[in-house]
């Protein structure tokens, strides 16, 4: 198989797992809005049901489908009994009183018995379980300001207004539309909600969600099992912790934290962009723990290199007492890094810019001369003048190729000036350590070198807090951007 079919089966494969990606965050979206429906039900039931926004007194109507007829069920939300039977009553009267009038005994029966629930309905407040009792107070306080009746109660003006003298007084139709415009819809919003074994109120929308919970879940054992395959050393809880976010999807509980797990896969899925959240997130973090974490991480540098002092590790370096050291591959990477850029700096380095050294030496030997009383007399001479610059010239090129040959001979390999010179240095350390510890300045170096850490903690970290942080994640992103142009 060619690179090319590679690269395009590696293609192929990235966008076939992005669109798998895709579908699954936009099935997690999908079950994150009717968790948020779900649980934003019940406080705009009144929405759904009449489908009116007031907004500083103007009322909007939306067209609605019939929601509460569906979704009810899901939440066990029943008409309550009492306020649906008070509702058709007042629908049949309305009916009666257009088959027989006002003045009819049927009617009056009808009043009679609209005028007892009323009473009943105060007493009994059968918007209580559905936590609206506030409405059965705007409920009251609208029929008091109606029939202007505001300094009695409300059982008073429920029965006076459900009088044959009272409607027929103020026209039955212009009452019942009031009713019907003011009072119906309060009652309507009324409901009945059974309340299950554990003191709660019946909820069935676990019905909606087990699919989700299905589908979730075989994908998070999947993608779990599939990871702890792919990776080593990666066990199949490993993970599973690796997919934490992912088990919000599944618990029963708390469901509004499924924000998390669907704001990640929006993200995975290129459907949304959190890289400037989260930069500004992490910038804000850095900047509020950056001081404090600077300065104990300082704090706690000097304060290690004190102890260590105190300790006497400068008395066991010296002695050669120091920690033995573990050396991986039998190489000296010192003094091999040294050779190194010695080599480099003779063999590559010099060749190129000696003409430039030479040229430095010329100007500097021939200005030297110049000050010389015999160079000074010579330049009378006819012809002296010339032959003096070439012999400089000739002069620093002999200097420089003898320094250049001297290097050149001194990197050839030597194995007894090698020794010789690790034998200078040994004899060095070791003359000056016990010249050192000899004539007892070593505690007085240790107690020099704590006191200049001690300045240094006073005197600079505690400018570290002084400086503006916001100041210096301003020059972080403006190199950043430098960086990326």
């Amino acid at each position: 198989m060619s690179s090319l079919q590679k690269l395009t089966k590696r293609r192929s494969k990235v966008r076939q797992s992005l669109w798998f990606e895709r579908i699954m965050a936009v099935l997690a979206l999908v079950n994150l809005l009717l968790v948020l429906f779900d649980l934003t039900y019940i406080p705009l039931r009144d929405f759904w049901l009449q489908g009116k926004i007031k907004i500083r007194g103007l009322t909007l109507e939306v067209p609605l489908p019939p929601i509460t007829e569906w979704y009810d069920q899901f939440k066990s939300i029943e008409p309550y009994r009492d306020t649906q039977q008070y509702l058709e009553r007042v629908e049949d009267l309305e009916t009666q009183i257009g088959q027989t009038g006002l003045r009819s005994q049927q009617v009056e029966v009808i009043l009679a018995d609209l005028r007892r629930r009323s009473v009943d309905m105060i007493d009994a407040n059968p918007f209580q379980i559905a936590n609206k009792t506030g409405t059965l107070e705007r409920i009251k306080n609208r029929m008091r300001e109606h029939v202007q009746n505001e300094q009695d109660s409300s059982k008073a003006a429920f029965n006076q207004f459900w009088s044959q003298q009272y409607l027929a007084t103020n026209s039955p139709k212009r009452e019942l539309d009031f009713f019907n415009r003011e009072i119906r819809p309060l009652i309507e919003t009324n409901y009945y909600r059974p309340i299950g074994e554990n003191g709660e109120f019946v909820d069935r929308f676990a019905v909606i969600d087990f699919p989700f919970f299905v589908v979730f879940g075989l994908e998070f054992l999947a993608r779990t099992w599939f990871i702890s395959r792919r990776r080593t050393g990666v066990s199949w809880l490993d993970a599973m912790l690796w997919r934490w976010y992912d088990i919000f999807l599944l618990l029963p509980f708390w469901r509004w934290l499924r924000i998390i797990p669907v704001t990640i896969r929006l993200n995975q899925a290129e459907l949304i962009d959190l890289d400037r959240i989260q930069k500004q997130i992490s910038q804000g973090f850095v900047a509020s723990i950056a001081e404090d974490l600077t300065e104990v991480v300082v704090v706690r540098v000097i304060n290690q290199v004190q102890s260590s002092i105190r300790e006497g590790d400068i008395a066991n370096l010296l002695s050669k007492r120091e920690r033995p050291y573990i050396d991986l591959n039998n190489t000296d990477e010192v003094a091999a890094l040294s050779t190194l850029m010695i080599q480099l700096t003779v063999y590559q380095v010099l060749p190129k810019i000696r003409p430039d050294i030479e040229a430095l030496l010329q100007h500097n030997l021939t200005k030297i001369l110049s000050q010389l009383p015999a160079y000074q007399g010579l330049q009378n001479v006819p012809g002296m003048e010339q032959l003096q610059n070439q012999l400089a010239e000739r002069l620093v090129k002999e200097i420089s190729q003898t320094l250049y040959d001297g290097l050149n001979s001194a990197m050839e390999p030597d194995p007894v000036g090698d020794q010789l010179f690790q034998r200078l240095i040994k004899h060095l350390s070791e003359a000056l350590g016990s010249e050192i510890q000899a004539k007892h300045t070593l505690q007085q170096i240790q107690s020099l070198l704590t006191d200049l850490l001690e300045e240094v903690k006073i005197n600079y970290v505690e400018r570290l807090s002084e400086e503006d942080l916001e100041e210096v994640l301003e020059q972080t992103r403006a190199i950043r951007k430098i960086a990326h142009h």
